[in-house]
């Protein structure tokens, strides 16, 4: 883990130091070699917290690339590959050099390094009142959030889990910040326990020092921690906390009418969406531009992210979600500008949308689908008319696992899910004619920057540069 944590350091003393009102703290360089001082004021902490999300905000993270991951290994969409992205991740015929799997990796660790410096921090030792170290605790929760989602992240692109000739590996989990340290893959229920932890954690510290109606959801709060954990704890299949977890957020926000749909997605609706619950700031100083998802689902981009026919064709007529995906040149795109406002998902034209991370409906559906495992079939049914009856169509008189399987596709189109969705359920995805048939394939490479270091305990995945 030696060579991605320093690849890291510089971009954490950019980040806090653009932020950051402490002296002594923006005129401290930081190279490659230099430790991290501990942090010393509640300015440094909120510096740091904000640098984690500055790094999931980049192109290779859910700027973009994590986003069109969990959509072209899906089937609901692809890459038509215009532009020639995604076509290695597409055809399963990636290296452990492949630019996808480094710069992707480089930027979930860059996330743990920064959340890192916060966890390790002596609270107690922050200078100021009372008042700072309570904010500080508070945003050192936040931290083990940050570190939860990262750690995430990296188990489901890089761990075993889903391929049949691998030593149920999952991914390197540094706890504290050390540019010098080398250590191995921990295994995936190690991996899970450790995301189990930092979320438990983070909902402790969160609570006891912040207000959990928190409304600004461009930074992570109690509520949407929890329903960041019910996203994790459904792909890990424990239902019952999934239930709690809903359970606690109902009612808390609402399901978009169908009136406000296409708005919520929209530049001017950032932050104020009644289903929003966290999103990642971006604005036009910040805009992703060509680097933006926005660019990758748009005719009027990079055109590379399409909808498959069947997709489309899933939908009823009555369903207003039909409107997001817009015919064009043959083929099906989920963002066009025909107007100042344009339409479908990530309009906005320089990609200045706020990111979207986590919206009511997906906690609603996470609810329905542990609801029917194990659960009240009553509730489940509830949650599920919400949604459909926003959407143009008629309350239902039952719902199922079948059902259930077609609303996620229907309403989380190109968000980011679908092939862990798929996967968790046991659903084979197809592959193209093109693309190898080697399922050890699923899982990313392990970059070769972390596996040649001499004496590196990290192994890699199989099927990769032999």
């Amino acid at each position: 883990m030696n060579k991605i944590i320093k690849i890291g350091l510089l971009s954490i003393g950019v980040a806090a130091t653009s932020i950051s009102c402490s002296d002594d703290f923006v005129e401290r360089e930081f190279f490659q070699e230099v430790q991290q001082a501990p942090l010393k004021t509640d300015n440094e902490v909120q510096a740091f917290v904000r640098g984690g999300y500055e790094s999931m905000r980049a192109t290779a993270y859910y700027g973009a690339d994590f986003m069109a991951y969990g959509e072209v290994r899906s089937d609901e969409m692809i890459s038509n590959l215009a532009g020639g992205y995604y076509q290695n991740v597409m055809n399963y015929t990636m290296l452990s050099n492949d630019r996808y799997a480094v710069d992707t990796y480089n930027k979930i660790y860059e996330l743990v390094a920064k959340a890192n410096v916060v966890i390790n921090t002596d609270i107690a030792g922050i200078q100021g009142t009372d008042a700072d170290r309570k904010n500080s605790t508070y945003a050192q929760g936040q931290a083990y959030a940050l570190r939860a989602i990262a750690f995430f992240d990296a188990l489901r692109l890089y761990g075993q889990k889903y391929i049949a000739g691998g030593e149920s590996l999952g991914i390197v989990m540094p706890l504290k910040y050390d540019p010098k340290a080398v250590m191995p893959r921990a295994t995936i229920a190690q991996t899970e326990a450790q995301i189990d932890a930092d979320f438990t954690k983070a909902i402790e510290l969160m609570t006891a020092n912040g207000n959990p109606l928190n409304a600004n959801k461009t930074e992570l709060t109690v509520f949407s921690v929890k329903g960041l954990m019910s996203r994790f704890y459904l792909y890990k299949g424990d239902y019952a906390k999934v239930r709690t977890l809903t359970s606690d957020l109902y009612g808390k926000f609402s399901v978009a009418p169908a009136a406000l749909l296409q708005e919520t997605f929209r530049f001017t609706m950032n932050g104020a969406a009644p289903n929003s619950i966290f999103e990642l700031a971006v604005g036009i100083n910040s805009s992703l531009s060509t680097g933006s998802y926005r660019q990758r689902l748009n005719p009027n981009g990079y055109a590379n992210l399409v909808v498959n026919a069947s997709t489309q064709a899933a939908y009823d007529t009555n369903d207003v979600r039909r409107l997001f995906i817009t015919l064009t040149g043959g083929q099906r795109f989920l963002s066009f500008n025909s107007n100042a406002n344009g339409v479908g998902k990530y309009t906005q034209g320089v990609g200045a949308d706020n990111i979207k991370m986590l919206r009511y409906e997906e906690v609603l559906l996470n609810g329905v689908e542990a609801e029917l495992n194990g659960g009240s079939a009553t509730k489940a049914l509830e949650y599920y008319n919400l949604i459909v009856q926003n959407r143009g169509l008629p309350a239902a008189g039952s719902v199922d696992l079948d059902k259930l399987k077609l609303e996620r596709m229907k309403e989380l189109l190109g968000e980011g899910l679908r092939q862990w969705d798929l996967r968790r359920w046991g659903v084979a995805i197809a592959r193209p004619a093109t693309a190898s048939t080697n399922q050890d394939l699923n899982a990313f490479p392990i970059p070769r920057q972390e596996t040649d270091l001499a004496g590196t305990p990290v192994k890699s995945n199989p099927g990769y540069d032999n």
